[in-house]
């Protein structure tokens, strides 16, 4: 019983790959990948509603509330008065959504209509106020 001798008989050389520890390899992946595939795409099929939900973006009204040299105020290009102004911003601040208030003054204006304006939309409850500009006017 010789493993390995050392004698000048045999100089063979052995030419075969032994296949066996290769095909024993193969046969577990072989096994393992058929037991873990079902586990990994296993779907159950369900029938989700669709809905078409596209949001509606109300976008408030503006209301354009101007100042000239003189301290006339024009609620949307119309005179208005100081009573008829706030019961107007009344009205105004009472819808919903609120509009904005976007207030524009001559620069010649005395300062002071267009702090009583904003006096008269603050006492009203009127929350969105904008000040508009003409930067191309001299």
């Amino acid at each position: 019983m010789a493993f390995g001798s050392f004698d000048d008989g045999g100089d063979e050389v052995m030419s075969e790959i032994n296949m066996t520890p290769l095909v024993d390899v193969m046969l577990v992946l072989l096994i393992i990948f058929i037991i873990t595939v079902p586990v990994i795409s296993h779907q159950v099929k369900l029938d989700l509603p669709r809905a078409a939900n596209q949001p509606q973006e109300l976008k408030p009204d503006h209301i354009a509330l101007s100042i000239d040299a003189t301290g006339q105020r024009f609620w949307d290009g119309k005179p208005v008065d100081e009573a008829t102004l706030d019961s107007k911003l009344a009205e105004a601040a009472a819808k919903q959504p609120q509009p904005e208030l976007h207030l524009s003054a001559d620069r010649t204006v005395v300062y002071e209509s267009v702090a009583q304006t904003l006096a008269a939309a603050q006492r009203a409850g009127m929350t969105k106020i904008g000040f508009v500009t003409d930067p191309n006017q001299q």
